[in-house]
């Protein structure tokens, strides 16, 4: 378990009798169940690199920057590692690289490593903040994220940018996918909108991202739509971190959910939160979830290095 799932779930329990806020039934966008579309074969398959290079993001940043982190490496063998870091407890790991074969640059964050104090703290660390003005200028005060999020995501940030402009510059390329799993997709969701305003209008920036706990507030989840940039968060199962932190606290997740649902299946769920049986938040509940259902498999692969 990547993240620290016990304290959340206890924090979501506790706010379960407050009520809820005010103009909750415009704030709630429900979808029919005829929106929801399968995701073709193709799409799937093409989600793959993504997913070992979330997984690959558990491994140690020498072994990442070096490319020889076993087989999470050897599945995306033509990849050109730019640079790494992190120490998987105050910050988590990250790596940066160009992809010839995808002709893309690399993003990669690491999810909860639940033997480091740190990491767990940043978990549970749930009040709502602006973003950071040095980061993200402009943004408007009322874009709120949580932040314990914000906070482990300004420490790489910096060199995160370094890195991507260097790897941008030296292939000649144009677009940049950040991946991430557990609590590196919420890092990755944060680092898409810090890329997408630091770096040239040219440059396309989008994250594909695995069990994403929810980062920020309605107004939040609104800017991130209106940014042109894509955002897939892929959701297992009935995987219980995509619920929390709950909506009741004031968090909201953007658009842009598939969900893996039990059979299998992969569903393109639209809108923000949809509440239907076939998506994440129809699926699992604080009484009715699956631990394991967090690192996978996504399409064969789990979670880890």
């Amino acid at each position: 378990m990547r993240l620290s799932l016990a304290v959340l779930l206890a924090a979501a329990l506790a706010t379960q009798a407050l009520p809820a806020p005010p103009h909750a039934s415009t704030i709630v966008r429900r979808q029919s169940a005829s929106q929801i579309s399968p995701v073709p074969l193709a799409q799937i398959g093409s989600f793959k690199p993504y997913t070992h290079y979330a997984s690959t993001a558990y491994c140690q940043p020498s072994s990442t920057l070096n490319w020889t982190c076993g087989p999470n490496c050897d599945a995306n063998p033509s990849f050109k590692p730019v640079n790494s870091g992190g120490d998987g407890a105050i910050t988590q790991f990250w790596f940066v690289g160009y992809d010839p074969a995808l002709k893309e640059v690399i993003v990669s964050h690491q999810g909860t490593d639940t033997t480091k104090i740190f990491a767990d703290l940043t978990d549970v660390d749930i009040p709502l903040v602006p973003l950071d003005h040095k980061l993200f200028p402009d943004v408007n005060l009322s874009v709120l994220v949580h932040m314990g999020f914000a906070a482990t995501h300004s420490r790489s940030a910096p060199d995160v940018l370094a890195a991507v402009q260097t790897a941008l510059s030296d292939n000649g390329a144009e677009k940049v996918t950040v991946v991430g799993h557990s609590l590196g997709a919420a890092i990755a969701l944060l680092d898409t909108v810090f890329l997408q305003l630091q770096l040239p209008n040219t440059t396309s920036v989008r994250a594909v991202v695995y069990g994403m706990p929810r980062v920020g507030n309605q107004a939040f989840a609104n800017y991130v739509d209106a940014l042109p940039t894509s955002i897939t968060h892929i959701n297992n199962k009935q995987d219980p971190v995509p619920i929390l932190p709950p909506i009741l606290l004031g968090f909201r997740h953007p658009s842009g959910e598939i969900h893996i649902d039990k059979s299998g299946n992969w569903l393109a769920c639209p809108g923000q939160d949809n509440p239907s049986s076939q998506c994440i938040v129809g699926s699992a509940n604080l009484l009715v979830n699956n631990e394991t259902d967090h690192d996978g498999p996504y399409d064969g692969v789990e979670m880890g290095c």
